[in-house]
């Protein structure tokens, strides 16, 4: 089955290309968003064996995997994984990931990095609980993480997917997607990587606060 991996790319010239080079094996072909970064990030990304697709301006997470998605069903995928650009996955556990896929047993993977205590700051631990929960609450589907950036998914579901936020609620609202359409979800546990660099990455507290502030509104919006 084609592989596609998708990482968006946002001012991520430290890493992205150690991370596109780590993909190559595990992936037909790697797609880099360039989500309007004004480093090297598209330079170094397509250096190492990216095709990248570029954002005039920085739209946001949202965005771009939604740009990232389309490209990849566009090139005939079969799997399209999300993969984050700062460093903290490992390439070997998309193999993993999308095993239970490709052998038809589900339709979406998550790679959680809170199945074990591996390693998880206890800040950053207590920060995805409460994503955790407010996803559960607002959208009636709880996931062990929920804000993880390495998620899989087949062509089929990806192709259903209803995604119309820009930043970084996406992640609670693919798992709005996950039970409206009532997808078959696996949970695969990972081994994150923490670095200085990609802890200072993600939802800190305001911006936690702000992407909680925009799960509400929109929630109340569909109602």
């Amino acid at each position: 089955m084609r592989r596609v991996v998708v990482v968006p790319a946002y001012n991520e010239e430290r890493t992205v290309g150690d991370v596109v080079r780590s993909l190559i094996r595990f992936a037909d072909r790697v797609i880099v968003v360039d989500d309007g970064s004004t480093d090297g990030s598209a330079a170094l990304a397509a250096a190492a064996g990216a095709d990248v697709v570029s954002h005039l301006m920085n739209r946001g997470l949202g965005a771009a995997l939604g740009t990232g998605i389309s490209a990849a069903l566009a090139d005939n995928a079969d799997i399209i994984v999300t993969f984050d650009a700062d460093g903290q996955h490992r390439a070997e556990d998309v193999a993993r990931l999308v095993a239970p896929l490709e052998a038809g047993a589900a339709d979406a993977a998550i790679g959680c990095r809170t199945l074990e205590r591996n390693g998880m700051p206890v800040s950053r631990r207590t920060a995805n609980w409460i994503g955790n929960a407010l996803t559960a609450a607002l959208f009636g589907t709880w996931v062990s993480d929920s804000q993880s950036g390495l998620r899989a998914f087949t062509r089929a579901a990806a192709e259903r997917l209803d995604l119309t936020t820009d930043r970084m609620e996406v992640s609670s609202e693919i798992i709005r997607e996950v039970g409206r359409l009532g997808l078959r979800l696996a949970e695969v546990s990972i081994r994150p990587i923490y670095t200085d660099y990609s802890l200072s990455k993600g939802q800190g507290f305001v911006v936690g606060l702000k992407t909680a502030g925009r799960l509400v509104v929109k929630r109340v919006l569909q109602k």
